[in-house]
């Protein structure tokens, strides 16, 4: 069965912020990857998450939320999470993170633990000082439009070879369009977030899921933006995890694989017996 996805907006003192609900059932709220939106998630909202209610939002800066009047923070983006939450009515959530939504979702984990139930993180990836450094500069400069719109070419080609050239890489455009011509504050943020991720991480006492494609390294790798030496960062830090690594995931897994990852999300959020660290 198909499920309808509304949306509506958050006002907050920096600005609006867009979000999505779908679903009926305990709260699963969903963060996306930069620089995408909280269309990251149609397919997954779609087909739906048994006894979910699927809330996604737009990182303020990305997608339809309002550009804030700084440079957020980690810390700061959790806050406006907390926001939607508390306008919501929800007291409690469970919590999946996408890439960079990732790292937000392990603040809120460690900042508000009384606010969070399970935490999944996709994707994850960890970066050292050099990768560090190439983030920040990418998101910082982030992208301008050229006078003979070539700028529009070059978003198109820039994942081609991943997501092929239909409807998907024509979303992932939209999306980069939308943040062009300035800093793209959340990779900006979870640049200046993510040598410090994993002392933080280490707070996070909540059963957690660490998903993984084999294939969703691939693009970062070929830009030097992330090493395969660099990914266990996340079963160190919260060493009560568990892991699930999907053979072909990509980067873009949600949108390719949803049944699949639907299942996976209901198989943990649903299992009573899963264990924290002491």
């Amino acid at each position: 069965m198909t499920q309808k996805i509304k949306r509506a907006f958050l006002d907050t003192e920096d600005g609006q912020i867009l979000y999505r609900i779908a679903g009926e059932g305990e709260p699963l709220l969903l963060l996306h990857m930069v620089p995408r939106s909280s269309d990251e998630f149609k397919e997954l909202m779609t087909i739906g998450v048994q006894n979910r209610q699927l809330i996604a939002m737009d990182l303020m800066g990305l997608g339809d939320s309002d550009k804030p009047p700084r440079v957020y923070s980690v810390a700061d983006y959790a806050k406006t999470v907390i926001a939607l939450l508390d306008e919501l009515g929800i007291k409690k959530s469970s919590i999946f993170g996408s890439v960079t939504g990732g790292y937000i979702a392990g603040e809120i984990a460690a900042a508000y633990p009384e606010r969070v139930e399970k935490i999944i993180l996709c994707n994850t990836h960890g970066f050292d000082a050099e990768e560090q450094e190439k983030v920040l500069k990418m998101y910082s400069l982030g992208s301008t439009v050229k006078e003979d719109g070539s700028h529009l070419m070059e978003k198109w080609l820039s994942r081609v070879n991943y997501v092929g050239k239909g409807e998907l890489n024509h979303r992932c455009v939209l999306d980069d369009l939308k943040c062009l011509g300035g800093s793209v504050y959340p990779g900006v943020a979870v640049g200046n977030y993510c040598l410090s991720a994993k002392e933080r991480f280490r707070l996070i006492q909540c059963p957690t899921l660490i998903l993984t494609g084999t294939k969703a390294l691939e693009p970062l790798e070929k830009f030097g933006l992330a090493k395969p030496e660099n990914q266990l960062w996340l079963t160190e830090a919260i060493p009560h995890s568990q892991m699930i690594e999907l053979e072909g995931g990509t980067l873009w897994m949600l949108n390719q694989m949803a049944e699949e990852i639907s299942k996976i999300i209901v198989n943990f959020l649903d299992n009573q017996s899963a264990m924290v660290s002491n």
